[in-house]
């Protein structure tokens, strides 16, 4: 395909501002459709890789012969405080990395090999907003990010994930790939514990995480790309695509590879 058949270009970022936005700027610099439709998003955060792919899912259903583009770019870097010695900013610190990462996905008319969104969920957690996101000042973007957010993740993720693939007519136990975001250690093990694996089931997301920390809204982007690249399941095995975020909410897409 060639860049200016890309039908939408959703852009997401959490750590800087620019007007216009990025997704603008690069119409001139790579040639793309001037009737590209653009969809700039920012507060999303961690979970914002997953809800692209799932918000580009739900474009390309409309519009089944075009293709959409989602491209994440965070500089976790720029948010940096010199003066911030909480234990936060200090983790914080450590474990954000700057990159960026973007994913295609095509309608069904477009004949593309891939695996195949069955169907995408949102879940938003009430009242707890203060968990995660940005104390924006006059010094910039300070992280707040709270140690309840592993505990979230054991209560709440698996009952979403199987009540989710309940409705497809799976359970839990028949996923056999599972792309998710690499969080930080202790938001992995959480992860586990809440969905009962073992092994190297996860050993994506690790490796990931590893080889270049937490990219925010990158991250389950890259998780994907080492999968397709060197983890790439059976035909017709059944996965799941998903991350969390400031909301604090979780973004779900269920594949078949």
């Amino acid at each position: 395909m060639d860049v200016r058949d890309i039908g939408t270009l959703f852009f997401t970022s959490v750590t800087g501002i620019s007007s216009p936005s990025i997704d603008a700027l690069l119409i001139n610099r790579m040639g793309l459709s001037p009737n590209i439709r653009r969809v700039p998003m920012f507060g999303l955060g961690c979970v914002a890789g997953a809800a692209g792919i799932a918000r580009a899912a739900d474009y390309v259903r409309a519009y089944p012969e075009q293709v959409a583009v989602i491209l994440a770019v965070e500089l976790c870097s720029l948010t940096l405080q010199r003066d911030d010695m909480s234990m936060a900013g200090l983790i914080a610190s450590g474990l954000f990395g700057d990159g960026a990462a973007a994913a295609v996905v095509a309608g069904s008319e477009c004949g593309f090999r891939g695996p195949r969104i069955l169907d995408t969920r949102s879940v938003f957690y009430p009242d707890t907003e203060q968990m995660m996101g940005w104390k924006i000042s006059e010094e910039g973007f300070r992280v707040v990010l709270s140690r309840e957010v592993p505990h979230l993740i054991q209560r709440q993720l698996g009952a979403d994930i199987d009540s989710f693939f309940a409705d497809l007519g799976h359970r839990r136990g028949d996923i056999g790939s599972w792309v998710l975001h690499t969080g930080g250690p202790k938001v992995l093990q959480a992860t586990a514990a809440a969905l009962g694996l073992e092994g190297d089931e996860l050993a994506a997301s690790w490796d990931c995480l590893r080889r270049t920390g937490n990219l925010s809204s990158a991250s389950v982007l890259i998780v994907l790309e080492e999968v397709i690249k060197n983890r790439c399941p059976a035909p017709g095995t059944l996965g799941l695509l998903a991350a969390m975020g400031p909301g604090f909410c979780s973004e779900l897409v269920a594949l078949e590879w």
